[in-house]
């Protein structure tokens, strides 16, 4: 009761300063990503005019949430942004990749944006220095458009939030446990390279949705970014043991030399599904990947649960 005081004051405290009506209206673009249904389901329940946008038409989100109108954005390069809707959209969820984000630039200005809280992801830091071009990619991309957001928003006016998710599972559609499960379930075992001693801190989907909103009703996170993990940490190879038994399975963990895991990962990246599978990520299974939620915490009351799965985080 005493945290939803403090949230509902942090709400009102920010709609002062923004100097919008109580029924403000609401932005979502990557509203059928990972994160966008819990973000939607929680943004439904509010007072708010709330427009989503996919880049796709899914019927099953609208019949979801009635309550939200549906729009489908795509923006080629040359396209007139301000022809895309008609809407004045002062606040804004962007849940796709952040290197995208300056693609929406215009589009958002041609809104009336004032305010948006954005994902990035701590790989900006653990997959700078990979082995692998297409992770060392990825952290580029994610440093570069966490950078042009703060230029944009600058130089526009726009108070920014980029909050950086850990390893996010559940609900069966992450790339992380799931992916775990999938390979337990096909092959009976997993394989770890070493003795995956690696921390890890991995944050229910669930707990990054409520972490978007809490971060937008706060008055203490303009123009910051902020870790965000799980509230448990443990080994790379104590984690992939509890998939096991949320599966109602004994561990069978194999623990392989990386010339057999190089071997492995180059045979099954010609499976569609695991075609993004590199060796970096085996290899990291002995680092820690840990990161401090205390400036979350602190700004907006970030309470993540403990990695407690079950079976509907696991298999979609």
């Amino acid at each position: 009761m005493i945290e939803k005081s403090r949230s509902a004051s942090s709400a009102l405290a920010t709609i002062a300063i923004l100097g919008q009506p109580p029924r403000q209206r609401v932005g979502v673009i990557g509203a059928s990503s990972f994160v966008g249904e819990p973000l939607l389901a929680r943004l439904s329940n509010q007072d708010w005019q709330v427009t989503a946008f996919m880049r796709r038409k899914l019927d099953e989100l609208p019949a979801r949430f009635p309550s939200i109108a549906w729009r489908e954005v795509d923006l080629p390069q040359g396209d007139d942004p301000s022809q895309a809707i008609e809407d004045n959209i002062p606040v804004w969820f962007y849940l796709a990749p952040i290197w995208t984000l300056p693609d929406y630039f215009d589009f958002l200005a041609a809104q009336g944006a004032r305010r948006i809280v954005a994902l990035s992801s701590t790989s900006v830091y653990t997959k700078g220095d990979s082995d692998d071009p297409g992770e060392r990619e990825v952290a580029r991309s994610l440093a570069a458009g966490e950078e042009r957001l703060r230029r944009w928003a600058q130089g526009s006016g726009v108070i920014w939030t980029v909050l950086r998710p850990t390893l996010i599972y559940g609900q069966g559609r992450d790339r992380n446990i799931s992916e775990i499960a999938h390979i337990i379930q096909k092959f009976g075992f997993f394989p770890l390279l070493g003795k995956a001693c690696g921390s890890r801190q991995p944050v229910h989907v669930e707990d990054v949705a409520e972490a978007c909103l809490a971060a937008f009703l706060s008055g203490k996170t303009g123009n910051r970014a902020y870790n965000i993990g799980g509230s448990e940490i443990l080994t790379y190879r104590e984690m992939v043991a509890r998939v096991f038994r949320a599966m109602d399975r004994a561990p069978r963990l194999l623990p392989v030399p990386e010339w057999i895991i190089q071997l492995g990962v180059t045979a099954i990246r010609t499976l569609p599904r695991y075609r993004y599978w590199t060796l970096g990520m085996a290899k990291r299974m002995n680092r820690d990947l840990v990161f401090d939620n205390s400036d979350a915490v602190c700004d907006f009351g970030y309470a993540p649960r403990p990695f407690r799965l079950t079976k509907s985080d696991l298999l979609g």
